[in-house]
């Protein structure tokens, strides 16, 4: 069973929104979630976490004021609402959770230590 499963991508003009959704096949609880971007020849970037604990959000800077990311456990779904999307923003976004907050919630936290990863969507946005 996949952990992690992303979706919710799609074409939007410059401007416009999108709503990214998370579904986890496990108990979430107690995980910290983030939100991942690569696109194309780009190395990928951590866009936003939210902490298991107290479900405070955290930014990258390049996306500060037009992203939300928020989780409802109850439904074992993290989301990432994308607005005023722009032309730096296209990319596969994935989801990643690991149990272990402190680190999920820095951009520095490896990749490769997360406990679970989901299959990307993909966000294109063009006029």
């Amino acid at each position: 069973q996949v952990p992690l499963v992303a979706s919710g991508g799609g074409l939007v003009p410059p401007g416009g929104s999108l709503r990214l959704s998370c579904l986890a096949s496990f108990k979430m609880d107690y995980y910290a979630f983030a939100w991942f971007r690569q696109a194309p020849g780009k190395e990928r970037e951590w866009v936003s976490a939210i902490s298991s604990s107290d479900e405070r959000p955290h930014y990258a800077d390049s996306v500060k004021g037009r992203f939300t990311i928020s989780r409802d456990n109850a439904k074992r779904t993290v989301y990432l609402q994308m607005d005023n999307l722009n032309p730096a923003d296209p990319a596969d976004y994935y989801c990643a959770a690991d149990a272990y907050e402190m680190g999920v919630i820095t951009a520095s936290f490896p990749p490769a230590e997360y406990d679970y990863w989901g299959m990307g969507t993909q966000v294109t946005v063009s006029s």
